[in-house]
This record gives structure tokens, sequence and C-alpha cells, in this order.
């Protein structure tokens, strides 16, 4: 891929991540009791979500007429070899309907399914996360790496609750725990896309989820491997954009979690 097709990709994702991020920002607290639904039980979309991703994909798609697009909230063209725009446009719903500032803008470009391009956008902080493949990381233009923390009792780690997966509430439980006595601490903030941006800039040091969608983790995926970190399945492999099952961290805190994770999930979740 040319140097100067990444950074025209690179280029209008963060303009779109910044305008809506924009739109986020200045809807804050506005919303009423309609512009509120229920996708499922306990996840939620609101107006502001789905306005976000409208201007995402009308930017986006303007530029490049011909390209692809999975977004969390309403486009899901099929999987395919050339470019794919893999977008949630308001990762932290819960959080933003609560006023609780821990929300951002995820935007990734997939080319031959491998991720060419992240940004992660946290309008609240003005805190601007972008990769673009082969060419490190970057906080607001600044490059960034996971920690080198290396020993767990020093390691602070992020979680989310799997509450899309509540029959798998006993074993992450019993993953929770096996982590925690072993830990600095655990944080869960309700958004994965910023707690993968946290592991790629080193805020935190391990993270692990159950059930994630593509667009939440696809952007912090790239990110964390260009500032040389690891991201695998739960299996230790390459596929959790598919099964959503997700270890992080640092080299050496991703090797001793995912050491954790099978010890517990082994035969229960293939990845």
């Amino acid at each position: 891929m040319p140097d100067n097709e990444l950074k025209e990709f690179l280029r209008i994702a963060v303009e779109s991540a910044q305008r809506a991020g924009k739109l986020i920002r200045d809807n804050r607290g506005t919303l009423a009791f309609g512009d509120i639904a229920v996708k499922q039980a306990f996840d939620f979309v609101t107006r502001v979500d789905t306005e976000s991703e409208a201007l995402i994909l009308r930017a986006i798609g303007k530029r490049f007429p011909n390209h692809k697009f999975l977004a969390e909230e309403s486009m899901h063209e099929v999987e395919t070899d050339d470019f794919r725009w893999i977008v949630d446009p308001l990762d932290g719903t819960t959080n933003y309907i609560h006023g609780f500032p821990f929300s951002a803008v995820s935007i990734a470009l997939q080319y031959k399914r491998e991720i060419i391009i992240g940004v992660i956008y946290d309008p609240f902080r003005n805190e601007l996360f972008t990769a673009a493949k082969g060419s490190g990381a970057f906080l607001n233009g600044k490059r960034i790496t996971a920690s080198t923390v290396s020993q767990m009792a020093n390691a602070l780690i992020a979680t989310g609750f799997p509450f899309k997966r509540k029959n798998q509430t006993e074993p992450y439980l019993t993953l929770f725990k096996n982590i925690f006595l072993g830990v600095s601490d655990i944080r869960r903030a309700g958004s994965a896309a910023l707690d993968l941006a946290y592991i790629a800039c080193g805020r935190f040091d391990g993270f692990f989820e159950i059930g994630l969608g593509p667009w939440d983790c696809a952007a912090g995926s790239l990110l964390i491997k260009e500032a040389s970190g690891v991201i695998t399945d739960f299996g230790g492999g390459d596929d959790f954009l598919s099964t959503g099952n997700i270890v992080a961290g640092n080299v050496l805190i991703h090797s001793v979690l995912q050491d954790k994770v099978k010890e517990v999930f082994e035969g229960i979740l293939d990845k």
C-alpha cells in the first residue's frame, strides 16, 4: 500500500472522527426520553449514535464511493478483500446516556481482511489516537508505546463485563477473581475502544473481554500492534474480530493474561 494512500485514508478517518466527536460533545446532556431506544436487553442506541454514524458514513462515502462499510448501527455489508470501513460512531453509549464522560468514536479501515488504519477520538478529552499500518501509533501527534510493566503485581488491568453474554457470567467472574488477586487493580470504564487505546499508550497494562463487536475493537487492535503491544483472541490467535473475545496488553502481561484465560475458558469458548 503506497504511503500517500495510507495518509489520505488516515486524513479522512481523522476528519470524520473529529466531526462526529464535535456532534457528540455538543449534544451531551440534551437527550430526551424519545432519543433513546433499546436494541436488545441492556444494549442501547441514541439519536446521537445514529446521527454520528450518518455523518461518518456520508463523509467517507463521499470521498471513497466504492468502499464497503461495517457500522454498528446501520450498514453491515458483507466481508470483503477490498476496502471496508469498520465504524463505531459512539462507543460507550450507556456512559453517554448517564453523562459519564468516557466515550469515543472509533474508525478503522480494513483491506484484504487486515486493519490498515485505526482512529479513536475521545471528544471529552480531545485525545486523538491514530495508527497506519507500519507507521507506528500516536496520541495527538506524539508517538506512543505499550507499557513496560513486567510484573502482574504492578499491572493495572482493564476489562468489560459480558452484559450481552450473561450466560458467561460465572466463568467470567472466576477469571476476574483469578486475575484481580494478583494485580495492582482492575478498571471497568465502559468503552472498549478507549480501553484498547489506553493499552496502546501505556495507561493500562492488560485487557480482557468477552463478546465485543468488530466495531468495538478494530481500530484499537491496530493501535496496540503499532505500539508494540499484543492483541489476540482467547485461544491466542488473531480471530478476535469474529469472536469478540479479546486478550491484550504489553508482551509480558498479555502472556500471563492469556494463560489465565485458557485456565478458565478452554473448552467453554473456542477462541
